[in-house]
């Protein structure tokens, strides 16, 4: 996927997560910041980021927040982008196959529904910005919605289909995919079971560029 109009800043603050200040061209702005997690190890006072100027006149903020660099890895953070970079993976992967996005089964609606050589599949994406020592983690913080998703992915396997929880890794070179125990024990337990019940785990990682992201390799998930 790319971006247009995107321009380098320094981060100055994020008073609540919706917003951050940024310097832009010797001129702070305040800026939309397009993920509602956390993201403290990223959005680091003096950090260079990378923001898209809108073209929304009646906008009340100028401009959203991208991607972020931590010391020399430039790390994408828009949180509607693994859905993007996901779809055009699923169709590499999937070339003859009907992809439909955001469909509803039972009580939990699913990324993409993909029907392909009689297979019917279910598919959950989540992204990933957390990193350490080049180990990513998902997630970083408890996500309630992601348990019920992997339950619900499991139930559509325990059916006789098939299903996919797919971790897009907004950045590359990174040494394997694991799920945050620390931070959200139950998550990481039910992923663990989800997989030994017929899940397929899988966590591909991206090339982050100032203006792109493009999904790459699949790496080692580690449970």
């Amino acid at each position: 996927m790319k971006y247009s109009d995107i321009v380098k800043g320094t981060f100055v603050s994020r008073p609540n997560r919706f917003i951050a200040h940024v310097i832009i061209d010797g001129k702070e702005e305040i800026c939309h910041v397009k993920n509602t997690g956390r993201c403290k190890e990223l959005l680091v006072e003096g950090a260079t980021v990378f923001v898209q100027k809108s073209n929304n006149p009646s906008r009340k903020t100028a401009y959203d927040l991208i991607s972020v660099c931590k010391g020399e890895r430039l790390i994408n953070m828009d949180s509607q982008a693994p859905n993007k970079v996901a779809e055009e993976w699923l169709r590499d992967r999937f070339p003859e196959a009907v992809i439909k996005k955001e469909v509803t089964h039972e009580d939990s609606r699913f990324d993409f529904y993909i029907e392909n050589k009689g297979d019917k599949i279910f598919v959950e994406v989540k992204g990933v910005t957390l990193e350490k020592d080049g180990v990513v983690l998902f997630p970083d913080a408890p996500t309630q919605r992601g348990v019920k998703h992997l339950n619900g992915l499991a139930k559509w396997v325990a059916e006789g289909n098939k299903a996919m929880a797919l971790f897009i890794v907004q950045m590359n070179n990174v040494k394997f995919f694991t799920p945050n125990k620390e931070t959200h024990p139950e998550f990481a337990e039910v992923l663990t079971k989800a997989k030994n019940q017929g899940v397929e785990v899988i966590a591909v990682e991206c090339e982050a560029g100032e203006s792109t992201l493009t999904h790459g390799k699949e790496i080692d998930v580690i449970l």
